[in-house]
C-alpha cells in the first residue's frame, strides 16, 4: 500500500484561508490534513461532528446537500476565516441502489445532483464576491472518472451529476479566471478510503473469497487498474495541494486524472 513519503513544507500555505467540504473522512480527511500541515488556516465540513476532531472551532456541521446546509457553511467561512482563498469541493458519493435505469426514481436522481453538484454550485456563488474583491483564489471541484466512464449497474446518477459538476466546473473557468481566480478538477478513479475498504470485506464476504480476491474483482469491472492498485487518499491529496499552491500558478479551466490509467482512452 502506498505511503506518503513527500517532504512537506510547513509555511506553504500560510495565511491562506481554506474550505474543504466533506473534509472529516477518505480523500476530504487526507486533503484538510495535508493543507493545513502546510500551513493553511482551514474550515472544515460534514453532516455531524466527529468525535475526535481536534480544532472544534474550525468545523461546521452543515447539510450542503440543502441551499440552508450551504447558507449556514458559507456563513461560518467568512465570519471564522475572515475570507477565503481556496475552495476544495470533495464531498459527494453515491448510496443509489442496484439494477440499472430503472431502480432509480426521481428521488435516487435528486440525491445524486444534490450532493454532488449543486454544493459546488451554491457555496462557489456565495464565496466568489469574496475571492473576486481581493482578485485571487482557487478552487478545487473533485469530480470522478465516472464522469466519463459510468456504471449503469449502480451509479449512473453519481456519474451524470459528476459529469454536470465538470461542465459546471469549466465554465466557471472561463468566466473567473480573466478575473484572477484558477478553477481546476481532479479527478480519481478508485480510491482505497475506509469506506471502499468496507466495501471490499463485504464484497469478500458476499463471494466466499479474501480481501485481495475481492480488490482484484473489483478492479476487474473498472476494466482493470495498470498501476495494479487503487490510489490512496494521501495521493489524491498530494495532487489538491499541488495545484492548490503557487507552483500551479498558471493551471486553470483542466482537470488532472488519478486512476493509475484506469481510463482506456486518451
Amino acid at each position: 500500500m502506498a505511503t506518503n513519503e513527500f517532504q512537506i513544507d510547513p509555511h506553504e500555505f500560510d495565511g491562506k484561508r481554506v474550505l474543504v467540504t466533506g473534509g472529516t473522512k477518505g480523500i476530504g480527511q487526507a486533503v484538510a490534513a495535508r493543507l493545513r500541515d502546510g500551513g493553511a488556516k482551514l474550515l472544515t465540513t460534514s453532516r455531524g461532528q466527529p468525535t475526535d476532531l481536534a480544532a472544534r472551532e474550525l468545523f461546521v456541521a452543515a447539510d450542503i446537500t440543502t441551499a440552508e446546509g450551504c447558507a449556514v457553511v458559507a456563513d461560518a467561512v467568512l465570519k471564522r476565516l475572515g475570507g477565503i482563498d481556496i475552495i476544495v469541493h470533495v464531498v459527494g458519493g453515491s448510496s443509489a441502489p442496484g439494477g440499472g435505469f430503472a431502480a432509480l426514481s426521481d428521488g435516487e436522481w435528486h440525491r445524486a445532483l444534490d450532493l454532488n453538484l449543486f454544493p459546488a454550485v451554491r457555496l462557489d456563488r456565495a464565496l466568489l464576491p469574496a475571492m473576486l474583491k481581493q482578485g485571487s483564489g482557487v478552487i478545487i471541484h473533485v469530480t470522478s472518472i465516472q464522469s466519463v466512464l459510468p456504471l449503469h449497474e449502480a451509479t449512473i446518477a453519481y456519474a451524470a451529476a459528476k459529469a454536470a459538476l465538470a461542465n459546471y466546473s469549466k465554465g466557471l473557468s472561463k468566466e473567473v479566471s480573466p478575473k484572477g481566480i484558477r478553477v481546476v478538477r481532479v479527478s480519481p478513479g478508485w480510491v482505497e478510503t475506509e469506506a471502499a475498504v468496507g466495501l471490499v470485506k463485504e464484497l469478500a464476504a458476499s463471494k466466499g473469497t479474501d480481501y485481495e480476491g475481492a480488490r482484484k474483482f473489483l478492479m476487474d469491472s473498472l476494466g482493470g487498474i495498470p498501476i495494479g492498485r487503487p490510489a490512496q487518499p494521501s495521493e489524491v491529496a498530494e495532487l489538491v495541494a499541488f495545484l492548490a499552491s503557487p507552483r500551479a500558478a498558471s493551471i486553470t479551466g483542466t482537470e488532472y486524472v488519478i486512476d493509475g490509467g484506469t481510463i482506456p482512452t486518451i
